[in-house]
């Protein structure tokens, strides 16, 4: 039994059919149905043939994750989805032969059948060396370095893990032998990992209210930070102009931790604005929502927003400059520019 990584695009852009439809998919659309490729030699000639201008070691490279993805891959192993929409990663068992389906997305139409375990695992429970696993540039990577395997049936099991016991380093998983070089790592999605560790170790607990808080109050809000202690259901009360009586009037909700808020505490939220008298809520939930909670929260568009841990960090991002020093001193964060892999590499 063996525990792949399966990404649903560059951009996820097939997330949201691979969780509603129990699978995952892969793009290569030129390359047509492989149903009958039984090698990777044969695979070899079919990508040379439909990509005739890659080079070879990017046909190389193709050979491996495909063939890991069609052959290699085998019913009852697990299979981790890094979403791109939210910071958490879906955790399934393979359950179904290789298919090509041709009227799918393109980046979709080589599918394997999922049932997934869990579809919410927060990025911030997940043991950093195995993160930097999930962060390759890849579509198709099996994940082993360390017992990963091992440790993500434990998380996924609710057992005890390891975690803690292997070096953070940024070595990233080899994939199929076919591949010549070591992959590229996501950096982005790397120092998000490690931004979501320090936020979440230095602003626990009351803690994130005050970081929220101040990213409000450098947006220009008015901004009152409920001291620690019962609070009524409100963490933050947060209002337009000067003194916070001109237009919106928020009423925020934080859960710290790796607490997944759900459909009920949303509806929740709703009763508590009203005892407020606020006009708008903002949930912000660092363990992220289940699928119910982003279904509730569509529903209630003009009355609610949600804010998982990445919405944090951007935001917290791009208001940085205007942040209390304290909370620089607590947070040191520098903007650098780094150059993103070509789709073939």
């Amino acid at each position: 039994m063996a525990l792949w990584m399966v990404r649903s695009g560059r951009r996820g852009e097939g997330d949201e059919l691979a969780l509603t439809r129990g699978l995952v998919g892969i793009g290569w659309p030129e390359v047509g149905d492989l149903s009958g490729v039984t090698n990777a030699e044969q695979l070899r000639d079919h990508l040379s043939t439909s990509y005739p201008d890659a080079k070879v070691t990017t046909i190389a490279n193709w050979v491996g994750q495909i063939d890991a993805f069609q052959r290699r891959m085998a019913e009852g192993d697990l299979v981790a989805l890094p979403l791109k929409g939210t910071p958490a990663v879906a955790f399934g068992r393979v359950t179904g032969p290789y298919r090509y389906v041709p009227d799918a997305p393109e980046s979709m139409r080589h599918q394997r059948s999922v049932a997934w375990i869990r579809e919410d695992v927060p990025r911030e429970s997940i043991d950093q060396d195995i993160l930097f696993s999930l962060g390759a540039f890849l579509t198709v990577c099996r994940i082993q370095r360390n017992d990963a395997e091992v440790r993500v049936r434990a998380l996924l099991d609710g057992s005890p893990t390891t975690r803690g016991l292997f070096p953070a380093d940024p070595a990233v998983e080899q994939p199929a032998s076919d591949v010549v070089r070591q992959p590229d790592a996501d950096l982005f999605d790397l120092s998000r990992d490690q931004i979501r560790r320090r936020i979440g170790a230095r602003f626990s607990g009351h803690e994130l209210p005050r970081l929220i808080g101040a990213v409000l109050e450098a947006e220009g809000m008015y901004v009152h930070v409920s001291p620690a202690g019962p609070d009524g259901g409100v963490d933050i009360l947060a209002g337009e102009g000067e003194m916070g009586f001109d237009g919106v009037g928020l009423a925020v909700q934080v859960k710290s931790g790796g607490v997944v808020v759900d459909a009920p505490t949303l509806r929740e939220l709703q009763g508590v604005m009203a005892n407020f008298g606020a006009t708008r809520g903002l949930m912000v939930s660092w363990g992220g929502y289940t699928k119910n909670a982003r279904a509730e929260a569509r529903r209630l568009f003009f009355q609610l927003r949600l804010w998982d841990a990445d919405d944090v960090i951007s935001r917290v991002e791009a208001v940085y400059d205007r942040l209390p020093q304290e909370i620089q001193a607590e947070l040191p964060l520098r903007r650098i520019w780094t150059l993103v892999p070509d789709e073939d590499s």
